[in-house]
């Protein structure tokens, strides 16, 4: 069973949030990482999950003890309920803006015609994500549209998630509120920081 169900949409944080929980909990924390690494058992999967179709957790993520990042973010719902003694962690940017220079820069593009052609099995993955970002708002791609799907995303698990069950978090807070979440101590190490803007476009520079 999941002990973090992580309902903070990508760019805010998750990368480094999936270190820090792997470091507290001693498991694996899903994160879109992971279906990059298995696409073609994945992305099926998450495709069904994100149009609203009942899936079975377990042999996706049965092996993890926590998830954030997409495309989990998407179905934090059906997270939630189905591990209801999981805490739910809303990361989030200091504000919309915010996180839309980042979003926007990064992981807000759909996967390309080129990509596709040099790596078929990304076809799949790219109508997933498409209707993923659909489903956050079908205009997605307009900025201001996009930041009012941000603070739409976030009003709704501030307010349908019991306060003693969600756990607020923003790049900066590092390790006490995830660890007192958890009822853990607070490592003395610094706190994992990791796939910045920066970063993830240079990646993304090396396979063009």
């Amino acid at each position: 069973m999941l002990r973090i169900v992580g309902a903070g949409v990508g760019r805010t944080g998750t990368a480094s949030l999936k270190e820090a929980l792997e470091r507290l909990l001693g498991g694996p924390c899903y994160h879109m990482r992971e279906v990059f690494e298995h696409l073609d058992e994945h992305v099926p999967f998450w495709h069904a999950a994100i149009r609203g179709e009942q899936v079975d957790w377990e042999p996706v993520l049965g092996g993890y003890v926590a998830i954030v990042d997409w495309p989990g973010a998407a179905c934090w719902r059906s997270l939630a309920a189905a591990n209801p003694d999981a805490k739910v962690l809303l990361s989030t940017r200091a504000d919309a803006e915010t996180w839309w220079r980042s979003a926007s820069a990064t992981i807000m593009g759909e996967v390309s015609a080129e990509d596709e052609a040099a790596n078929p099995e990304l076809a799949d993955f790219g109508r997933m994500v498409h209707d993923m970002f659909a489903a956050f708002d079908p205009n997605w791609k307009d900025p201001e549209v996009a930041m009012a799907a941000y603070e739409r995303h976030n009003a709704a698990v501030r307010a349908e998630v019991p306060p003693d069950r969600l756990v607020e978090w923003q790049p900066g807070a590092g390790w006490a509120p995830l660890a007192a979440a958890l009822g853990v101590d607070v490592p003395d190490e610094p706190f994992p920081h990791t796939n910045t803007t920066a970063e993830f476009q240079e990646r993304r520079a090396s396979k063009e």
